[in-house]
């Protein structure tokens, strides 16, 4: 899209000055100062780049969904949510570009991988439901978001090194009532199950 589509409404903020405050193989956090569209400068706003990622609902032949359970250090708490990972980047970093520019393996073999490695499941009936930002506000990555549908064992875990999770069947009423109850507690992976449920 370009710069005139983006902007049509003349609401767009102009970046003047950014600071990399951490710029390592695994983050991109920065400080910026901006102008305003009535000409004001604003400082500091922090944002960062992370890579993309995949995040799969997949569902067995009998129409249970394969969840799996790992603590998150954000909050402090073993979740449930859904088979999910960052896309593997060929220049060794684990962010994207500010530029828009990829080294990033397909999404759709980022998902089939993860949901190998992590469940021990694979699928022959993908469905590519939504790509979209993962935090607007914050961040430039995006979440590719899946359905996979008679997913079958056929290997076992194959987990990063920081990587504990364990697997859980759930049926779409436990999942609902996991959701209800705060209990299914990443943002962006019951936005995944909303849609899932209308495709």
């Amino acid at each position: 899209m370009s710069e005139i589509n983006r902007d049509k409404d003349g609401l767009a903020w102009e970046e003047i000055k950014t600071e990399h405050i951490v710029q390592d193989e695994w983050i991109d956090f920065r400080r910026s100062a901006y102008r305003f569209p009535d000409g004001t400068v604003f400082e500091p706003y922090y944002s960062y780049s992370r890579r993309d990622y995949v995040i799969v609902v997949p569902s067995d032949a009998a129409g249970n969904y394969l969840c799996v359970r790992q603590f998150r250090q954000g909050i402090k708490e073993v979740t449930t949510e859904f088979p999910a990972g960052g896309l593997e980047r060929t220049d060794g970093k684990e962010y994207r570009d500010r530029d828009g520019a990829s080294a990033s393996e397909d999404a759709l073999a980022a998902a089939k991988r993860e949901l190998l490695e992590e469940t021990g499941y694979e699928s022959g009936e993908w469905t590519h439901l939504l790509t979209i930002p993962s935090n607007a506000t914050i961040a430039d990555n995006y979440a590719f978001i899946y359905r996979a549908r008679n997913c079958r064992k056929v290997a076992g875990q194959d987990l990063d090194d920081t990587e504990f999770l364990k697997v859980e069947t759930h049926t779409a009423s436990e999942i609902e009532t996991l959701i209800r109850t705060g209990k299914f507690q990443q943002s962006v992976h019951v936005m995944a199950w909303l849609l899932a449920m209308r495709s």
